[in-house]
């Protein structure tokens, strides 16, 4: 008997048996491995108070093609409190936001403490050692990145990015934020970074979500 998810138009199929070590999602007749399905980029930031997170929508099978264009991989949990955005493999992430989720309502709201813990258990179970995936995960105080190796990362500047487009993403949030007009704001920032990392990134389009704090 099998577990079914969905996540932005797009079935994924967990053998309860194998615990989800193995998930795979049917199209067309074919199955095929999830961690062939990548998503990316996600860029957050902090400005004036303001928090802010910018997701494109693009889904990329391999390295040459284009699944979907209109993924929301930026998402509000825990009664709209906490917004999550996700790069990598699209049913791990999936996953992982799930866990996310369930340790925020297991601390009560406290994003570093369900942070910390989702990380601990993402690098020391092996369950979950495989799945290849990074989130960035924010309230109205703060912004972490959590990482299947362990770390938690609060940003010194206050802009935080990750997937195939992340490091454009990122250089171009800096220079808005540090050096461009000092009335943009975090919204602003993080919509045109993800702009101008679509520009540069084929991994990265222009239906671009943002949520802000």
């Amino acid at each position: 008997m099998n577990e079914t998810k969905s996540i932005s138009g797009i079935f994924f199929y967990f053998p309860v048996e194998a615990k989800r070590t193995r998930s795979a999602f049917k199209l067309g007749g074919t199955i095929m491995v999830e961690s062939q399905f990548h998503s990316t980029t996600i860029c957050a930031v902090e400005k004036d108070g303001k928090f802010a997170m910018a997701g494109d929508g693009q889904v990329t099978m391999g390295e040459s093609v284009v699944m979907k264009g209109t993924a929301k991989k930026v998402r509000r949990i825990y009664n709209d409190e906490v917004v999550v955005g996700f790069a990598g493999s699209v049913a791990d992430a999936f996953t992982l936001e799930e866990k996310f989720e369930g340790k925020l309502n297991e601390y009560n709201g406290n994003l570093t403490r369900a942070a910390v813990e989702l990380a601990q258990e993402w690098r020391t179970q092996q369950s979950m050692q495989k799945l290849e995936a990074m989130l960035i995960v924010m309230n109205d105080k703060e912004m972490l990145l959590v990482s299947g190796t362990g770390e938690v990362i609060t940003p010194d500047d206050g802009i935080l990015a990750i997937g195939s487009g992340g490091n454009f993403a990122l250089s171009a949030a800096r220079a808005m934020k540090h050096y461009g007009d000092k009335d943009m704001s975090a919204k602003e920032i993080a919509k045109n970074a993800l702009t101008i990392a679509a520009d540069i990134c084929v991994f990265t389009n222009h239906n671009i979500i943002v949520e802000e704090l």
